[in-house]
């Protein structure tokens, strides 16, 4: 243990020494950096599903479930969506220095502007595309990075790290600028987890027992981002056809991420005329369904337990629970959601108003599925995680959340009296 945290202590010192290089970097030097990455990833294709390839193996030896496995896979599409998202990133605007000046009675001016946090550790799971979405966050936003990736991933993650090193110093950065943590057991995330003076800010990016174990542990400041239990809300005035429509996909376009719902919430007036059209559709597409006691009254299937409502299933399970109201509906969600995505259903724009009032989560939709939450599909470029907290930063963390604010004050000899 000693040993692990003195390496990860090490890497964190060098990210520290880094830090300032990138924080002073040009917005054009970071950008030509974030476009080399780009052009890297799609040059060493190859190399990355290689090593992806090779953690496949290990995770399915391992037993990983299918719908994890989907979360590690890397197809020659998602690269070059990694490639693209760079891309993107290029083309928003850079952060770093913007805000507002006000000149105060006496004279003095007074600058507010917006700059890195420093050195940002993450802490996260399964997908190797979290590494540079990170990374490629922290560059255009100036901030070091120090991750710190799951087991299965650990090759993906060292050859995309090695990657974007090799764009750093292409460009005279320091390659510390980015670094990844070579330990994948609990040491090494504990071992970050202490590195205060070193790491300015920690995001953990994964399952509920993961972000819980980084919040009540961590010494380090934390953005604390939600496992996602989110839920679809079928009110009396839905349109059928898009009720249905966006429970397939909320549920089963990629079950194993954290905006698919997991929770199918219907008005009693829609009970018998929704739920026999969504047990077709979702079980045919390989959903296991649980219900409560008035939706088995309906379209039978396995009953639901207590837990069901407040799990994160990451798989093809979803919970089924029908309300009489929509501030039943609301009291539900509010009660056992992680604050992450909630969508109603209904061309009632009274009842649409009163959910998105009243529902306490960080992105709420209306006629929407919950799968939009995401960086990319936000205009945000990528993100680092959801947050779920509220404060300093809520929902997709993107360029602004990963800055803070700095005063810079001039004057010609003002003193105080």
């Amino acid at each position: 243990m000693n040993e692990i945290c003195d390496q990860v202590k090490a890497l964190c010192q060098h990210a520290k020494s880094a830090a300032p290089a990138l924080a002073s970097a040009a917005g054009e030097i970071r950008n030509n950096v974030l476009a080399s990455f780009a052009a890297l990833l799609r040059q060493n294709q190859q190399r990355i599903l290689l090593a992806n390839e090779a953690d496949m193996t290990a995770a399915r030896e391992s037993g990983l479930s299918d719908a994890m496995m989907d979360r590690l896979l890397l197809t020659p599409a998602r690269l070059e969506d990694i490639a693209a998202a760079m891309e993107a990133l290029v083309m928003q605007e850079d952060p770093i220095g913007l805000g507002t000046v006000r000149t105060r009675p006496n004279g003095m001016e007074i600058k507010r502007i917006r700059v890195p946090l420093g050195v940002v550790g993450v802490i996260f799971e399964s997908r190797p595309n979290v590494s540079a979405d990170i990374a490629g966050l922290c560059i255009k936003s100036g901030n070091a990075a120090v991750l710190r990736g799951g087991k299965e991933a650990i090759r993906s993650n060292t050859a995309i790290v090695e990657i974007v090193r090799e764009a750093l110093s292409a460009h005279g950065l320091p390659a510390d600028c980015v670094s990844l943590i070579p330990f994948t057991d609990r040491a090494g995330a504990q071992a970050l987890m202490e590195m205060r003076g070193l790491v300015d800010v920690l995001i953990p990016r994964g399952g509920k027992g993961l972000i819980q174990n980084v919040v009540e542990n961590a010494k380090v400041p934390v953005i604390e981002t939600g496992a996602g239990n989110c839920h679809l809300y079928i009110h009396r005035d839905a349109d059928a056809d898009m009720a249905v429509s966006i429970a397939i996909n909320a549920k089963t376009s990629r079950p194993s991420v954290c905006n698919a719902i997991e929770t199918i919430l219907v008005h009693q007036d829609m009970a018998d005329l929704i739920l026999p059209r969504l047990q077709e559709a979702l079980e045919s597409r390989g959903v296991e369904l649980r219900c409560c006691p008035r939706t088995l009254a309906v379209i039978g299937g396995k009953a639901a337990k207590e837990a069901d409502w407040a799990t994160e299933y990451d798989d093809l399970i979803a919970a089924v629970k029908i309300v009489d109201s929509l501030e039943e509906a609301v009291a539900h969600i509010n009660r056992y959601s992680t604050g992450h995505s909630e969508t109603i259903v209904t061309k009632n724009t009274a009842a649409a108003s009163y959910f998105t009032g009243a529902v306490d989560s960080a992105c709420v939709y209306v006629n929407v599925s919950t799968r939009f939450t995401d960086g990319g599909c936000f205009g945000l470029g990528a993100e680092v995680g959801i947050a779920t907290q509220k404060l300093h930063a809520r929902g997709p963390l993107g360029l602004a959340a990963l800055t803070t604010e700095k005063y810079i004050i001039t004057g010609d000899g003002q003193i105080r009296i």
